[in-house]
């Protein structure tokens, strides 16, 4: 039998998480259920539930959503319906139907597709499918909500009465109109309506000339309103009928109710069944809203719970958009409680509250945010002490209150027992404080139970050290900065950082090292070598982070090159058979191009009809036979790589032509020509030597001859040695 006590339930924030899920609700009567949430008593009750919940969040993730179960509170109508000779009221037939109609889908839905929902189809599968409660109301009611005319004979025979009476009303009520709108007997206005009658507007002064009942007069008295006596006997006579219609109604309701009234009990399944999976639905979409999934469910008892979240801050950190920090922790026989140390503000108690807060979500039926490949266990204690522990009512110290605590825990502590203790020891002398502290720890672990706590106390730590089946754990810190990192680090103790935290807060050196010196020096060394070992903690974590880093990145290089490894490979074979159809093609044109030649030579026409048949037998010897659907897929794919190959070749052919143009477009800069270099004109080939440079023309002596030459046409061969 699980049972936990309603305090550890308000030390981890369960009502919270309660509101949160209730928020997801789409009635008033699901929200209220939500709210009532506690452990499962069983085994069996706890898996089911979790199978439902698992289930209905599956349907988030295929195409076959479950179909819309919101409905109207049925609470007045049951009370009602418990009660002899009432009646229901039409809405509340139409809200009875309504139920009906949503029951009958979500049941019908999940038999349909059973495969998918084996739980909840099982879970639906005692609520009847029935429409006879739907045909019954659909009989007499119409879709306006109006109690239809063929309801009942009586009913007909009634309306239709009415109808004529109505229509002598308004006969009658004219000729009267008329008559007394001639007579210039009536306002303005003529007529008016009081009390549903039509009546006629009399100026007041001709009321007494007027047949007929007076209704009433306007504010300023300068009308009266009058019901014309011909109309009035048959007003007595249309209330008459309404009455009774009234009647017919009234025990037409009453046999609908009387015949609604022997499925009370199916209708109290119908709200019950659909409230219940108001609240299935409200835990799956809260589960959606956390990423949170159903772990594998241990028959030993060990539980690694991978990627933790602790729920009400990581959906708080996603409203703001900032990151939460999730924690890795496994506990079993071998390794069942966990003392976890070091500074404050490091997520000690964050981390303690996440395991016992995910245990009590999970043993209530609610899936939880971790890995998939985490693993639970359950429970039938938790116990906690966590937070303000002043009992201000019972006038109680904190120090008497935890005394009052751990003797509860020593009464109810067994091998099924979860322990969650927050700062272990503290509200006495630190030195008995922590001896009974030490003793209390003893006893837990001697009865196998498994527990996480916190604690600053030396004793505690040495003490899990020396203890096979206990572990000392701390919580990451920055080794330069004594910032949290926020990672939880199995197997050693951790440092609370007292000097180096009173250091970074610029408290004198001078102090630090007066107070060092008035306790024991082997509690310094023993929390130095603590420190020592958490900052090479810190680092080898970093390392290790950076290496995984670039491990990851190396390997993606790799498939990336791989890829484009496969890629080129590929292309090659391709150009590779375009480069042998295209040699096999020339050697072809060069037969037929010989055999021409011969012809022209010979014109032997025979004999070149031979060498060609011949030619085109050998080259279909070579052919294997192919359909024509793989011939068209030969030739796209020979199209297909020559387009390539030609999209490549104009590439390069547009490149090296650019190239080209740039370099006639950009000629070189021409040099400054000085008296006896060797040059030539720029179309001639003769060399010849300058003698002369005359404004901007040369003398150049080709040895036999001089001619002056202007410089823009002549080209240095080579420059004169200085």
């Amino acid at each position: 039998m699980i049972h936990i006590h309603e305090k550890t339930l308000q030390d981890l924030e369960f009502p919270i998480v309660l509101e949160q899920v209730s928020e997801h609700c789409v009635t008033s009567l699901g929200n209220k259920k939500t709210l009532e949430i506690s452990p499962h008593k069983t085994k069996e009750e706890l898996l089911a539930a979790l199978g439902l919940t698992n289930e209905y969040l599956s349907s988030f993730y295929n195409d076959n959503r479950i179909p819309n179960h919101g409905f109207d509170d049925l609470t007045k109508e049951l009370k009602l319906l418990r009660i002899e000779n009432t009646y229901l009221e039409v809405h509340s037939l139409k809200k009875i139907v309504s139920t009906s109609i949503t029951v009958n889908d979500i049941v019908t839905f999940l038999k349909k597709f059973e495969d998918y929902y084996p739980n909840l189809n099982n879970y639906a599968s005692h609520i009847e499918v029935t429409k006879v409660i739907i045909e019954k109301v659909d009989n007499i009611v119409d879709r306006f909500g109006d109690i239809k005319d063929d309801a009942s004979s009586l009913l007909f025979e009634l309306r239709q009465s009415i109808n004529k009476i109505k229509g002598k009303i308004n006969a009658s009520f004219a000729t009267a109109l008329n008559m007394y709108h001639n007579l210039e007997y009536l306002d303005d206005i003529r007529e008016s309506v009081v009390d549903n009658k039509r009546v006629l507007a009399v100026k007041a002064m001709y009321r007494r000339k007027v047949k007929g009942a007076i209704m009433g007069g306007s504010k300023t008295g300068s009308i009266v309103y009058i019901e014309p006596e011909t109309t009035l006997q048959h007003t007595r006579e249309l209330n008459n009928l309404e009455y009774e219609e009234q009647e017919e109604v009234i025990r037409i309701l009453k046999e609908v109710t009387d015949y609604i009234r022997a499925f009370l009990p199916l209708l109290n399944d119908y709200q019950t069944f659909l409230i219940n999976i108001d609240v299935i639905s409200a835990k799956a979409k809260y589960a959606k809203s956390m990423n949170a999934i159903l772990p594998e469910i241990s028959e030993d008892r060990s539980m690694f719970l991978r990627d933790a979240y602790h729920p009400l801050l990581y959906l708080n950190n996603l409203e703001k958009k900032e990151k939460t920090f999730p924690q890795t922790i496994e506990l079993k026989h071998d390794s069942r409680i966990i003392v976890i140390s070091g500074p404050n503000a490091g997520g000690k108690s964050i981390t303690l509250k996440t395991v016992g807060l995910l245990q009590v979500m999970l043993q209530s039926g609610l899936l939880i945010p971790v890995h998939e490949r985490s693993k639970a266990c359950l429970f039938d204690r938790i116990l906690s002490d966590i937070g303000d522990n002043q009992s201000i009512e019972n006038h109680l110290s904190t120090y008497s209150y935890r005394l009052k605590q751990m003797n509860y825990f020593l009464k109810k502590c067994n091998k099924n027992t979860l322990f969650l203790i927050d700062e272990f020891g503290t509200g006495s002398d630190p030195e008995l404080g922590g001896a009974l502290a030490e003793t209390f720890l003893e006893e837990f672990y001697h009865r196998e139970a498994f527990g996480i706590i916190t604690t600053h106390y030396s004793n505690l730590k040495i003490l899990a050290n020396e203890l096979p089946y206990m572990l000392n754990a701390n919580m990451l810190f920055d080794e330069k900065t004594l910032e949290p990192l926020f990672k939880l680090v199995i197997g050693q103790a951790g440092s609370s950082f007292t000097f180096e935290v009173a250091q970074k807060n610029g408290i004198p050196y001078s102090l630090i090292n007066r107070a060092k010196k008035k306790i024991e020096r082997s509690k310094v060394r023993f929390d130095a070598t603590i420190a020592k070992l958490q900052k090479e903690r810190s680092k080898l974590e970093k390392t290790g982070q950076s290496l995984k880093l670039n491990e990851k990145k190396k390997i993606e290089e790799a498939d990336k090159l791989e890829e484009i490894n496969a890629k080129i490979q590929k292309k090659l074979e391709s150009y590779q058979e375009l480069y042998d159809s295209n040699q096999r093609l020339i050697y072809l044109g060069q037969k037929v191009n010989d055999l021409a030649e011969k012809y022209f030579t010979n014109k032997q026409k025979r004999e070149l009809m031979g060498e060609l048949f011949k030619l085109v037998q050998i080259e279909n010897s070579k052919r294997k036979k192919v359909s024509a659907k793989q011939k068209q897929q030969e030739k796209i794919k020979e199209t297909q790589i020559k387009k390539e190959v030609e999209k490549k070749v104009n590439v390069i052919r547009k490149k090296k032509k650019a190239e080209k143009q740039k370099a006639v477009e950009t000629p070189k800069p021409k040099p400054v020509l000085k008296v006896g270099d060797r040059v030539r004109m720029e179309d001639g080939r003769a060399i010849g030597s300058i003698d002369k440079i005359e404004k901007n023309k040369a003398v150049v002596n080709y040895g036999v001859f001089t001619t002056n030459v202007s410089l823009e046409q002549l080209e240095l061969v080579e420059a004169v040695k200085k």
